[in-house]
Formats: C-alpha cells, structure tokens, sequence
C-alpha cells in the first residue's frame, strides 16, 4: 500500500490502484429497525477502506470519478457488500449503493448475474451523478425487478431532483433526506413534510425508510408519523455482520407498539390457495370450479400475481397490493382506496417480513374491523 507523508494530501492516483484491487476495501453494515416491533428487518452495506490515510467513503467515490476508475471502485466495493449476503438472517433484507449511470456498465451487469436470484436485495440508486435519461434506465432496472431486486431512493425531500427520482423511477423504498429527519421533533414544517412524502410512498405501495435518527426524540416523532422504517447512530453504527440494536431502543419501541396497539392485518387475513404457475392454476380452476381466484408465487414464496378463474386463460392477471401482517388495518384501507376504480376493492396480499406470501385480506372485513371501532 502506498505511503503518504504526513503533510501531504493524499496520494490518490495510487491509493485508488490499490484500492481498485480490492486492497482494505471492506463493508459495514447498519442495522434497519421497524419502528412497529423495534425488531432489526435489514441492513445497509456501507463501503470502508481500512489502512489508508483518507476514510471517508464520499472522498473515495468523488476521487475514483475524478481519476477515471468510478467503476472499478464501485464494483469491488459492492463484491465486498455482496459477499456476506449467504450469511444474511433469514428475515432481513441488504440494501446495496449503486450510482446510476453505472447500472449499464459491463462489470456491474457482470455481478448481478453472479448473485442469482435477487430476492431480499434492494439497490439504492446515489446522487453520485445526475440521472441524465430515466428511459436509459428502464432496461436494468427492469432486469433487475425481474431477477428479484427492489429499487430505492435516496434523499427524497432533498430537492426538485430528488421528486424527479420518485416520479419517474417509482420505488419500493423511499429514503427520507437526513435534512428532513434531523430536529423533526422541533419542526412542523419538516414534520409536514415527512407527512407529505409518507402519503405518496402509500399511493406507489412503497416502504418509507428515515436513515440518520440520532436522538430519540427523532425517533419517537418519526414512529408516531406512521414512518415504518429507520436507522441511524441512535439504534445502532454501523458494524460487521450481523449486529443488533441498542436494547433499550428496542424496548422503548416495542412498548410504545403495545402502548398504541391497534388491529393488525394479521388479525383479518385468511388462506388462499397457491400456484407457482398459470398452467398450475388452470388445472386448479378445472378441478375446482367453484375457486374464483388463486395466487401464482415465486420460488420463495413471494406473491407474484393474482390469477381470476375468468380471466387467467387470457394471461390477464393482477399484480395485486401488498402489506405486511403488522401493517394497521386502517392504513392497509387507506392504501387501498387510492387503487383505480377497477382494482378498489380486489383482495390485498398480506406478506410475512421477508416478503412471503401469508394469505389474503378482503376489503369487507377490514371495513367491518374499522366500522366495529378497531
């Protein structure tokens, strides 16, 4: 490894050949905390480069860029993410940084057909560059979706660029701004804003995810705004795999649930026969006739679509929305009033915390619960 005299800045140029080699680059990993159960649901790999005299994983990236190896550096820094991902618990999810005008690149197309299936992965698109085309974007990101991976956003609430991000590339998870989290125990506005963005993860059937809570009072404002998801110095820093939270946050968050405790999905949800093909579910709608929809999964169990008996023979089928069997019933209703007209009142797919099917919830027994008082 190179060596830097001690007033000199760093030497980039041969501190980035090292590097690119795959020389003290390593991951930490920070835990992902339900605020519903204070249970850890995932983990973000965040590069590290031990041994050289610059730390910051922002100077390394913006060096690479400037010094023509972007790519080299990012593909070995998700190799080391991506490398610990066997040993991931069997009930979380890892989510991995990429830049987005790199998701084209040979080398990165190169590695995510090496992981297989990319179920429980999430790839965050950075702000490392401008996103210059979203319909360039559309076919990785469309490979991506199809192999398993869900994509997220980083920095939302940042600015006109980042609703541009959500508009067009339409998440599954949202990453709120750390300028929107911090202090938003002390402001209104940014409260309202939490709100606001909140509501539209809803409407797009998307998780909310607030990173860089560091003080209770952060997490307590943000539980009680309905976020789902945080992480930040105050639940845990980041570590190697696979590190737990602080157990008195833990506590702090799973009383205040019990404090708060309101009718869950998984009080109104109801078994529902499962297909792992369209042939497969035409055999069953022959022997059944009687059987009005079922529900086509993937190798792991995780619903891919909801078949009708009258229209499965034409290929149509419904993608269905999905919620968590801890997610509210009222918010479960909310989410599925903003469906079209057509699809309002279609069963929901309730699925366990690692995304597996777990049955259907109608719509008439949710009203039941809310009109009955929750």
């Amino acid at each position: 490894m190179p060596e830097v005299a001690p007033d000199a800045g760093p030497d980039w140029p041969g501190m980035l050949a090292s590097a690119c080699t795959g020389v003290g680059v390593t991951s930490a990993f920070q835990p992902i905390v339900d605020t519903a159960r204070g249970t850890v649901v995932g983990y973000e790999a965040l590069a590290r480069f031990e041994g050289y005299p610059e730390r910051s994983p922002e100077a390394w990236f913006a060096a690479a860029r400037r010094h023509g190896c972007a790519e080299q550096l990012e593909v070995v820094a998700l190799r080391s993410a991506l490398g610990a991902r066997a040993s991931l618990p069997p009930n979380a999810f890892l989510t991995v940084n990429v830049s987005p005008d790199l998701l084209a690149t040979d080398s990165v197309r190169a590695l995510w057909r090496g992981q297989g299936h990319l179920g429980g992965l999430i790839i965050e698109l950075t702000e490392q560059t401008p996103i210059e085309s979203y319909v360039a974007l559309e076919p990785d990101l469309h490979r991506l979706r199809a192999a398993g991976a869900l994509i997220a956003v980083d920095d939302a609430g940042a600015g006109y660029a980042g609703l541009r991000h959500l508009l067009a590339l339409r998440p599954a998870l949202i990453k709120l701004d750390r300028a929107l989290v911090q202090d938003v125990d002390r402001d209104e506005a940014r409260r309202a804003l939490v709100e606001m963005i909140g509501t539209f993860a809803s409407r797009i059937d998307a998780w909310l995810l607030a990173e860089g809570v560091e003080r209770v009072e952060e997490l307590d404002t943000l539980a009680d705004l309905g976020v789902p998801l945080v992480q930040g110095y105050c639940l845990a820093r980041p570590a190697p795999p696979w590190a737990g939270i602080d157990a008195d946050i833990a506590l702090r968050l799973a009383s205040r649930r019990r404090r708060q405790q309101k009718r869950m999905i998984r009080h109104v949800v109801e078994a529902a026969p499962t297909v792992v093909s369209v042939a497969e579910a035409s055999v069953a709608f022959t022997a059944d006739p009687r059987l009005g929809s079922v529900v086509l999964v993937d190798q792991h169990r995780r619903p891919v679509a909801v078949l009708e008996s009258d229209r499965s023979n034409l290929g149509v089928m419904s993608p269905g929305l999905r919620v968590n069997l801890d997610t509210a019933i009222g918010d479960a209703l909310t989410r599925a009033m903003t469906r079209e007209r057509g699809d309002r009142f279609e069963p929901l797919l309730a699925t366990d915390n690692a995304g597996r099917f777990a049955g259907l919830v109608r719509l008439e027994r949710m009203i039941e619960v809310v009109a009955a008082g929750d």
